[in-house]
């Protein structure tokens, strides 16, 4: 149970946290005894329960709503599910929901006054209690009415036909983009709605938003539970719980990390007889170790498709997150150099990001303690940890930093949009930054396939590999050969690839296989004095391709270079296609004249420092090449070059 105590403790180091923050993005920390849920209907009352007015909410960003909730309906499913104490949907809420047609859920079906009966006892023992609240007693005095859907149909919130019945939404006749119920939800009689309480002197009407009105629940509904002995987590006399919280992932996530609802067949694996014996906990622990988990995931945590990553520190301090690369933590004024040359932009953007690295130090002392998880589910209601380390913060951010040190490269594949002033029209650049790519980019580096201008990476793929490169970031681990390899093999096939495609895999492939041959103290600049046959191969296939890349440009000819073409083949079979290459520069020098005397004498002396018997071995090439290769671009590369892009397609998410 260790992450869960974990969790626990981060959650009660962050409670000052809870409830909503500014970033819209990010879900809140919830109060125990609490969910949230997408609300669709808004109704505003006085403290006399008066209704006042009604709105539809038609942004996705606002509707998020914490609401009160207990264990049954805070996992509600079913054909019987549980009401919510305050917020719900129309049958639980409305008196007057069958008298429009309404249809309650299918096992209420014999007796339909089931769901709002159990929403007003619920809510009535709430507001007679010595927890009562004067919101709570407002919203019960307005549902006794039994006006809801009458009120709702007067303001044309739900839309009833001639007979007084909820119409369909096919019965509606409604223009595109229409702002009604039916651009909000397919079926009104779904609709969940959220309360507005005005009285006179409170400042917090909305009550989703009130955290006086979310003690005055808890409080309630903690007050008649029963301890029993014991949490396995805090080792305590608690209120234990079997139903623990879902929605992990993201909302309408329905799997769960602990659940103990298998009781026929293979009844908790043959090992015990009840769930109590396999697992204690109380509801406090289970709820904010789980809250803490979603809010962590939503607010800096990685998530594609059912996978989730998240590193943390219980202290609640900020903290990089090893599946991102350095534009993830790098402010956009670091990525730009302080240096001149483009030959030192390599070393002045390493040395920002070590910096940038260090600095989370100051906000993670030694003894900090941090955790990495990883998350993923097989079925839609079972989820799994796939990777759990504990770890002080002094050895995070080592362990982070040397990654980033040794995995790293000068990559230029992040797009930063801006807007042409002189032609209002955006265009995208392309920063450099240096670091370690992150494991999603990897993935689709490894096995993307090119479809329709976009790189595409199979989910099972994708997942695979970053939970691959997950040890070898955190533990250090070798990154796995086959990964290297496939990446390499792709970065070769550059005619298989758009061109923005390639020099993203390009980059990538090379950083891997730096960090693959770490003994071999491979530089990001360009290196004159290495002499080994792959890297000299390398770099007079970048020459060769600029030259002739040169010619083109001069020419306005915009096709891709016979060193371009054949660089595949090349990789494979090196000194017999560098004649082929050679040969075809011929028309090209002559069309350049004496501009190019510089770029040929440049091609001799890399000829000159092979050994002859290497020069002439046409064995393949390993992946040192591109390293030869991209640095050898980079070295050439214009001072004053930003690589743009104007078509919004090109942009990799």
């Amino acid at each position: 149970m260790s992450w869960m105590q974990k969790l626990y403790e981060t959650y009660n180091n962050c409670e000052g946290q809870i409830g909503y923050s500014n970033n819209e993005k990010e879900r809140p920390l919830l109060p125990i005894c609490h969910i949230t849920t997408q609300a669709q209907i808004e109704i505003a009352i006085d403290g006399a329960g008066n209704f006042l007015r009604a709105r539809l909410i038609t942004d996705k960003r606002e509707a998020s709503t914490i609401v009160p909730s207990t264990e049954s309906s805070a996992s509600r499913a079913g054909s019987k599910p549980a009401n919510h104490p305050l917020c719900d949907k129309l049958q639980y809420i409305a008196g007057d929901f069958r008298d429009f047609g309404g249809s309650v859920t299918s096992g209420f079906a014999k007796e339909v006054e089931e769901p709002y009966r159990s929403f007003v006892e619920m809510l009535k023992s709430w507001c007679q209690s010595e927890f009562s609240h004067p919101k709570a007693e407002a919203v019960l005095k307005y549902v006794e009415k039994k006006t809801v859907v009458q009120d709702l149909a007067k303001q044309k919130i739900v839309l009833v036909g001639d007979d007084g019945k909820f119409l369909a939404k096919k019965e509606v006749q409604r223009e595109k983009d229409t702002a009604d119920i039916f651009s909000v939800i397919n079926d009104q009689e779904q609709a969940f709605v959220r309360w507005v309480v005005e009285i006179p002197g409170d400042p917090e009407s909305e009550i989703w938003k009130d955290k006086t009105l979310w003690d005055s629940w808890m409080n309630f509904y903690l007050s008649d539970k029963t301890k029993e002995p014991f949490c396995y987590v805090t080792g305590k006399t608690s209120v234990l719980t079997a139903n623990h919280p879902k929605y992990l992932r993201r909302e309408g996530d329905g799997a769960k990390l602990i659940s103990s609802n298998d009781t026929s067949g293979f009844t908790f694996r043959g090992r015990f007889l009840t769930d109590a014996q396999a697992c204690n906990v109380s509801l406090e622990v289970s709820q904010k170790a789980h809250y803490a988990l979603l809010w962590l995931i939503s607010r800096q945590g990685y998530r594609k498709d059912d996978q989730a990553i998240v590193a943390w520190a219980t202290s609640g301090a900020e903290l990089p997150q090893p599946t991102d690369d350095p534009t993830a933590f790098l402010d956009e004024s670091d990525l730009v150099s302080d240096e001149p040359s483009p030959v030192d932009i390599r070393q002045d953007l390493a040395i920002k990001l070590k910096k940038k690295i260090a600095g989370y130090s100051q906000k993670i002392d030694a003894t900090t303690d941090v955790v990495v998880m990883g998350l993923d589910s097989a079925t839609p209601g079972r989820l799994a940890i796939t990777y759990y380390r504990e770890l002080n913060g002094s050895d995070f951010l080592q362990r982070l930093d040397h990654w980033h040190e040794t995995c790293t490269w000068l990559h230029r594949y992040r797009a930063n949009e801006i807007v042409d002033r002189e032609t209002g029209k955006t265009k995208y650049i392309y920063p450099p930054f240096v670091g370690a790519p992150a494991p999603k980019d990897i993935a689709e580096a490894a096995y993307a396939t090119n479809r329709n201008g976009k790189l595409e990476v199979s989910e099972e793929a994708r997942k695979s590999t970053v939970e691959r490169i997950l040890p070898c970031i955190i533990d250090g681990q070798p990154i796995p050969k086959d990964i290297v390899v496939s990446t390499v093999r792709k970065a070769s096939n550059r005619v298989a690839l758009e061109d923005w495609q390639w020099r993203k895999t390009l980059s990538i492939a090379c950083a891997l296989y730096k960090k693959n041959n770490e003994k071999e103290n491979y530089s990001m600049s360009l290196e004159p004095t290495r002499t080994t046959r792959d890297y000299l191969y390398g770099r007079l296939l970048a020459l060769a391709d600029s030259l002739e890349e040169w010619a083109l440009n001069e020419a306005n000819e915009g096709r891709q270079t016979n060193a371009a073409r054949l660089m595949q083949r090349f990789a494979e079979r090196p000194f017999s296609t560098w004649r082929t290459i050679e040969l075809a520069l011929t028309p090209y020098k002559a069309r350049l004249g004496g501009k190019s005397k510089k770029r040929q004498w440049m091609i001799d002396e890399v000829m000159a420092l092979f050994d002859p018997d290497d020069f002439t071995n046409d064995k393949p090439l390993s992946g040192e090449f591109l390293l030869g290769y991209h640095s050898q671009r980079e070295f050439l590369r214009p001072q004053d070059s930003q690589q743009q892009d104007e078509n919004q397609e090109n942009i990799e998410n």
